[in-house]
């Protein structure tokens, strides 16, 4: 009994200091990880425990209804339907030559607008 209760301790430690290592800093609360690794390393089952419990930065949970089954298909909402550009490659091109060159006419007339303003 005493080895299998030792080798949960071993492995409970080898994880958390594998959690702690590649767990990013931001997601590593109260101390830092250098900090959490000593403290798993001293003192294994109690260090392990705490860094699961209060170091460790759990992702959020998200509250899901629960989705029909799928041979229900009356009770999910409809998808709508993707939206694809449709346009052929030479259609974009044009459309893109087209913003370009009406940019360019609005630089033009916001310069001369600003040279008339000057001569004025």
């Amino acid at each position: 009994m005493p080895v299998v209760l030792s080798l949960i301790v071993l492995v409970l430690m080898v994880v958390a200091i594998i959690d702690i290592i590649t767990r990013d800093e931001g997601m590593v609360r109260y101390m830092p990880k250098v900090v959490w690794i000593l403290l798993v390393v001293l003192l294994p089952f109690i260090g392990s425990v705490l860094w699961f419990v209060l170091g460790r930065e759990w992702p959020a949970r998200s509250v899901t209804r629960p989705s029909p089954p799928p041979f229900a298909p009356w009770a999910s909402e409809p998808a709508p339907p993707p939206t694809r550009d449709t346009r052929t490659t030479e259609q974009q091109l044009a459309d893109l030559e087209r913003e370009i060159e009406e940019e360019r006419l609005r630089a033009e007339l916001a310069r001369r607008r600003a040279q008339r303003d000057e001569d004025a």
